[in-house]
Parts: C-alpha cells; sequence; structure tokens
C-alpha cells in the first residue's frame, strides 16, 4: 500500500510518529508531503490529489483539530477524508464510507490513540455490497458529476 501523509507546521512531530510508526507496522510505502506550508490547505489538497488519483491508495492528514485539513482535502474530487477521534470512526470510516484519506488533530488526540486511528483505518476496507453500498454509490455520483 502506497500511503500519502501530511500536516500544517504545528503537527509535524506528531507526522514524524505516526510515519515511524507506519514504517514499523510494515503498512506499506509511506511518503510525506511536507509540513512547512503555513496554509494547511496546500498540503491538504497536494494529499487529496495524489489519493484521488490512485496514486497513492491512502492519506493522512494532520492539523491542530483535523478539522481544517478535512475541509480542504474534501474539495479534491474523488477524495473522501474522514475526520476521525476514535478507534470506532476510524474503522467505519473504512468499512461503511470507503473514506481514502483520514484526518486527524495533532492537539485533540494522543500519541496512543494516533497509532490506534492508523491501525483501524490503514488494516480495513471498504465492504462492497454491503447495506452501505448505495450511500457510498450516491456521494460518488454526485462527486463525479460536478
Amino acid at each position: 500500500m502506497k500511503i500519502a501523509i501530511g500536516c500544517d507546521p504545528n503537527a509535524q512531530k506528531e507526522k514524524e510518529q505516526i510515519i515511524q510508526y507506519i514504517k514499523s507496522k510494515e503498512y506499506g510505502e509511506v511518503d510525506d508531503f511536507g509540513s512547512e506550508d503555513p496554509i494547511y490547505a496546500h498540503t491538504a489538497i497536494k494529499v487529496a490529489e495524489a489519493v484521488a488519483s490512485h496514486k497513492y491508495q491512502r492519506g493522512i492528514l494532520l492539523c491542530g483539530t483535523g478539522i481544517g485539513v478535512s475541509i480542504a482535502a474534501n474539495k479534491v474530487r474523488g477524495a473522501y477524508a474522514a475526520l476521525v477521534t476514535d478507534v470506532y470512526s476510524a474503522k467505519r470510516a473504512r468499512l461503511s464510507n470507503d473514506a481514502n484519506i483520514m484526518c486527524m488533530g495533532a492537539f485533540t488526540t494522543g500519541s496512543k490513540v494516533r497509532e490506534e486511528l492508523v491501525d483501524a483505518f490503514l488494516e480495513n476496507e471498504f465492504e462492497e455490497s454491503s447495506p452501505s453500498q448505495p450511500k457510498v454509490d450516491a456521494f460518488r455520483e454526485y462527486d463525479e458529476a460536478r
């Protein structure tokens, strides 16, 4: 699996910890899209474009709360970013919603929880033909038509 990751300057330390964690768990190749730009939307859009183009299978974004990067990433057609704060949400982002980008808050989520969120997001796959399929199809159809 190829994973794109990025953040704003406030979350640089947390991003580095996640990169090391992903490598230690051997989830796949992780590419750092940076953290220097104080305009988090720039980094979020770069990650979202990389994931939406299918060059990367998943993306991870961080800022202080995760809200800003989530909003920015979701402006990219084909990017489905979910702000996650707990393991259940991270798991359901994949299983029920086929989210391809996970957003987290560096100031609102502790390091152990971040690792658990990464596990839940990267270890689960969307269940095609599940009761969620028509719901996912609906937002994808809207996304493609805009």
